[in-house]
């Protein structure tokens, strides 16, 4: 899953060092969890932060924060399902955490090395209810 986080209109991509691209924090779902319960614990093992998750896409179940969902391959890690989530944080301020090298706050992704999915769920992200503009 991924956890688009979002502060002053700006969203929160960090430079994975495994991967060597910019994506947003995340991770896998723990036996258990729902999806959201995953995106609240990735967010703060993450990045330190805690975010409020906003309504979501306006249909009765959907998750708050939920904007989206995409599938891609993975490597040998075979198929990749990820819940997209959008979350507000009242702070830019960071914890280091060993899984990303980097991390940036942008408006948008041009000039950004990340794929494209990532790309357009950053668009989804800045427009998603709750957002300042």
């Amino acid at each position: 899953m991924a956890i688009f986080a979002r502060h002053g209109g700006a969203v929160l991509l960090v430079r994975h060092r495994r991967l060597g691209t910019w994506l947003p924090v995340g991770g896998e779902i723990e036996s258990g969890e729902t999806p959201l319960e995953a995106a609240v614990r990735e967010l703060r093992e993450e990045t330190g932060l805690s975010g409020k998750f906003p309504p979501g896409a306006g249909v009765d179940g959907t998750p708050p924060g939920l904007i989206g969902y995409e599938e891609h391959q993975a490597g040998s890690k075979g198929l990749h399902m990820n819940f997209a989530f959008v979350a507000d944080v009242t702070s830019r301020d960071l914890a280091a955490c060993d899984e990303w090298s980097e991390a940036r706050w942008t408006e948008d992704t041009d000039g950004i090395d990340c794929p494209e999915n990532v790309r357009q769920l950053v668009r989804l992200a800045l427009r998603a209810p709750g957002s300042p503009g």
